[in-house]
């Protein structure tokens, strides 16, 4: 049985199954606008000014620390619009469904021995799988909108995660091979447990042997979060705001915890798949110090991820729909499928 983070295991036991499940969706439904919140803060608001050498918002609470929670604030108590030709159900549910996605991404998601909600023996298939439902929500919004601007948006996004789908997955299967299981907590304790040139202290994390695989992945999660240089879906200067042009109040804020909270899922993915997640040199895989010391090496690591994905958002311009397609179909993916041949011959061999 799966135990509880930070739950003595004893106690776990003894809670009903309903219960343990409510427990996890309550802690899974407060890390969600929190990830969404550390990330928005550290790197959308400070350091992308300390880029632009500026200071960014500076007055709600020290260092401008409640400035998201005030622009939350703002966005609740706006009125809730819909346009006059609008499919009022489907307009309302698509950004439900685009967080939904987001949310169930956190289930499989490992930060320590014990400390998962679902331990699933095919939970990386499970997490590309959720991670496809917000194109469904995305073209729902783009068609329910009655806008011209939300639609091409939305047809835009779907054909851009779709190619990058692709590669995505593709990706993961050079971890896949190498780890032999689909299981997160699996993959973890295979980089533990692994030796690099018979030395094991540090493991065998799999950005060493991997790294085409990760440079893949990374840039087609920037793809999958549509942002630049893979935002055309979102191109103001095109198309205003895309599918979410005509969003206002809690729906636009459901969009953007939406797309930070999937960035922070995604870079705990890549910690978990190619830097060893929630293992720490120097402690047994199965140590229960790692129930609390995970969490914090997992975040750590989460905050590099993340810093790169953002780095490359303010660095690179906008590619133009013709480069997206072409990047995904020409480049990409024959690299990808270049990474799991040598995976596979070196698996045989070695």
């Amino acid at each position: 049985m799966n135990h509880l983070a930070g739950i003595d295991p004893i106690l776990a036991l003894s809670l009903a199954y309903w219960q343990q499940s409510l427990i996890k969706v309550g802690i899974v439904a407060i890390v969600v606008p929190t990830a969404a919140l550390i990330l928005g803060y550290v790197f959308l608001l400070k350091m992308m000014s300390f880029m632009q050498s500026r200071l960014g918002p500076m007055e709600a609470g020290p260092y401008g620390l409640l400035q998201l929670l005030a622009d939350g604030a703002k966005f609740i108590q706006k009125e809730d619009i819909f346009p006059d030709a609008a499919d009022r159900r489907v307009f309302a549910l698509a950004p439900v469904v685009v967080l939904m996605s987001t949310f169930l991404l956190y289930l499989i998601i490992p930060v320590g021995p014990d400390a998962i909600s679902a331990n699933f023996d095919t939970g990386i298939f499970f997490a590309l799988a959720v991670s496809s439902l917000s194109v469904i929500g995305i073209l729902m919004a783009g068609w329910a909108s009655a806008s011209k601007y939300s639609l091409l948006g939305g047809l835009r996004a779907a054909g851009q995660l779709i190619a990058y789908e692709l590669p995505l997955v593709l990706a993961v299967v050079g971890v896949v091979i190498q780890a032999g299981t689909l299981s997160m907590q699996g993959i973890v304790h295979a980089q533990a447990t692994g030796e690099i040139f018979g030395f094991g202290w540090l493991g065998s994390p799999y950005i060493l042997t991997q790294m085409l695989g990760f440079v893949i992945f990374m840039i087609a999660v920037q793809a999958e979060l549509t942002q630049p240089p893979f935002d055309m879906p979102v191109a103001e200067s095109e198309i205003v705001g895309g599918y979410q042009v005509e969003y206002s109040g809690f729906r636009f804020l459901f969009f953007f915890m939406g797309e930070f909270g999937t960035a922070f899922a995604f870079a705990a993915i890549a910690s978990v798949l190619f830097l060893g997640g929630w293992w720490l040199p120097g402690f047994d895989a199965d140590s229960n110090w790692l129930n609390v010391l995970g969490p914090i090496v997992m975040f750590v690591k989460v905050m590099v991820v993340s810093f790169f994905i953002f780095w490359i958002r303010f660095t690179y311009p906008r590619f133009r729909e013709d480069q997206l397609q072409t990047f995904a179909w020409k480049f990409l993916i024959p690299l990808a499928l270049a990474n799991i041949v040598l995976t596979g011959i070196f698996k045989v061999v070695l």
